[in-house]
């Protein structure tokens, strides 16, 4: 299993992972919206590949952020594993690897949301020890 950053050039490989989240997607919607606006704004991407196939079969995608809440912290705004992958390991690394980097940025938080619908996702990331400080509210307009 190998974990690395995806560079603009290479976004699209986190496409098949990331389709799993964000259905809603093209595959050139996806590699747009990332390197037009998301890169831009600071979003960073990283795969893990499976060592069989030598594809990206889980990808995290995040940007560092500063509130008055929290303070500096990275933000995880993506995070998935494609389902026959999923319980290999992929994400755990991935959330091990986003840590580290938080720590040499100097983040003193790690923050994500997660859909209320997804209790695998809700169990792995209170075994890696992240907490529900707070409800998210959202209203479409």
């Amino acid at each position: 299993m190998k974990i690395e950053e995806l560079e603009a050039e290479r976004t699209w490989l986190a496409f098949d992972p990331m389709r799993q989240l964000r259905p809603h997607l093209t595959s050139t919607g996806f590699v747009k919206l990332v390197n037009e606006v998301q890169r831009p704004q600071g979003y960073r991407l990283v795969g893990s590949w499976d060592g069989e196939t030598g594809r990206v079969v889980a990808a995290v995608g995040f940007r560092e952020s500063s509130s008055l809440a929290y303070g500096r912290h990275l933000l995880v705004d993506d995070l998935t594993t494609m389902p026959g992958m999923r319980g290999r390991g992929h994400a755990t690394r991935l959330l091990a690897w986003v840590e580290r980097e938080a720590k040499r940025l100097g983040c003193a938080q790690i923050h994500l949301d997660a859909g209320t619908h997804r209790h695998e996702a809700h169990r792995l990331y209170l075994r890696s020890g992240y907490i529900i400080p707070s409800f998210h509210f959202a209203r479409r307009l």
